[in-house]
């Protein structure tokens, strides 16, 4: 009894620890100081600093290490227009040709099936760009894809990928498509490009025709498409030969006693070719489109902060940064104190000029 009155104790004291609270969390009391606000380019700036944060992290104000743009860098490009450009490739095997082109549309509904696809107005710009020939990566060159790029209008792109019945026009030929980007024409933002879509948040899909009956092989991984005819029907493939050996119950392969055994083999039931089925061998129209692009805006990401103490760091008591291009620049330090129930913080700016 007294050991269960224990363990009752010991769960109680255990719960009202957990329930209590660290305390108010303070206010960093933080400040910095410089002993002169103008520098040349590669003099060592010191900063001084008052105040025990727990936290420090420091924006120098220099192009992507700004706290004006802590939430992220968008970037008006409307009006500037934009060029699609990417990589192709093809597979050793197979022999058909001019199986893939290049469209634009800006009135695509997003329907997942092909009627939507042929509902919408497309543009075929496959003359503008370098498509494979080879099982060599080729460069597609920057095609010019202003006019379709209208400001609060979606630019949707699309690779065509026709398969003909394989018996008579031989193997379909897999296309790799990858390095995809559609870059703004506006002027780079501290030398960057500034990228409207890129391969991986383009959010390509793959569209059959016959998706139910004969699909094709098309997949979509983040950095590449590979577009694939669908299987075909060959009625000389020996698996419509009801005297094939596979139909054989006396095959080998089927005798737990012979060395020729596969576990698990079982006798396939014999389905004769159907010559009327439509599906056996058609003529199919794949596509792989992306989702809605838009040429208003570009979000280059927030910048981010150098973290100059930490939780297990001693008190900092200063900080020297050197900058190595004339400008003038607003130094942002972040003070924060927090627990687990809550965090505070101050931000100290320092305007400095940067002479050469």
């Amino acid at each position: 009894m007294k050991k269960i009155f224990w363990i009752l104790t010991g769960c109680c004291l255990l719960a009202a620890a957990c329930g209590k609270k660290l305390g108010e969390v303070k206010t960093p009391g933080f400040d910095v100081s410089v002993v002169k606000t103008s520098f040349q380019v590669g003099e060592p700036v010191l900063f001084s600093f008052t105040g025990t944060p727990v936290n420090i992290s420091f924006y120098s104000g220099e192009g992507f290490n700004d706290y004006a743009f802590k939430d992220g860098r968008m970037v008006n490009v409307s009006g500037h227009g934009a060029t699609l450009d990417f990589a192709s490739q093809l597979s050793g095997t197979g022999t058909q040709t001019n199986q893939v082109s290049v469209w634009i549309s800006n009135n695509y509904n997003g329907g997942n099936d092909l009627a939507s696809v042929q509902a919408a107005t497309w543009t075929d710009i496959s003359s503008k760009l370098t498509l494979a020939t080879t099982t060599a990566l080729t460069t597609s060159g920057k095609a010019d894809i202003s006019e379709w790029v209208t400001p609060g209008q979606p630019l949707y792109i699309g690779f065509k990928y026709i398969t003909q019945p394989q018996v008579a026009n031989g193997l379909a030929r897999t296309w790799f498509i990858q390095n995809l980007a559609v870059r703004s024409k506006a002027p780079q933002v501290l030398s960057k490009e500034l990228l409207l879509a890129g391969q991986e948040n383009a959010g390509f899909r793959i569209i059959d025709q016959y998706p139910g009956n004969a699909p094709s092989r098309s997949t979509v991984i983040p950095t590449r498409i590979t577009l694939l005819g669908n299987q075909y029907k060959d009625p000389a493939d020996s698996i419509f030969n009801p005297d094939y050996s596979l139909y054989d119950p006396n095959n080998p392969i089927y005798d737990p006693g012979s060395p020729s055994y596969i576990p698990g083999a079982k006798v396939p039931v014999f389905v004769p070719y159907d010559p009327s089925d439509p599906y056996n061998d058609p003529h199919t129209e794949t596509w792989a489109i992306s989702k809605p692009i838009y040429g208003d805006t570009v979000n280059l990401g927030p910048d981010w902060a150098l973290s100059i103490k930490g939780i297990n760091t001693d008190q900092l008591d200063e900080y020297v940064y050197t900058y190595k291009t004339p400008g003038t620049y607003k130094a942002s330090f972040v003070a924060r104190n927090h627990t687990i129930d809550g965090v505070k913080e101050v931000v100290r700016t320092i305007e400095l000029t940067i002479t050469p």
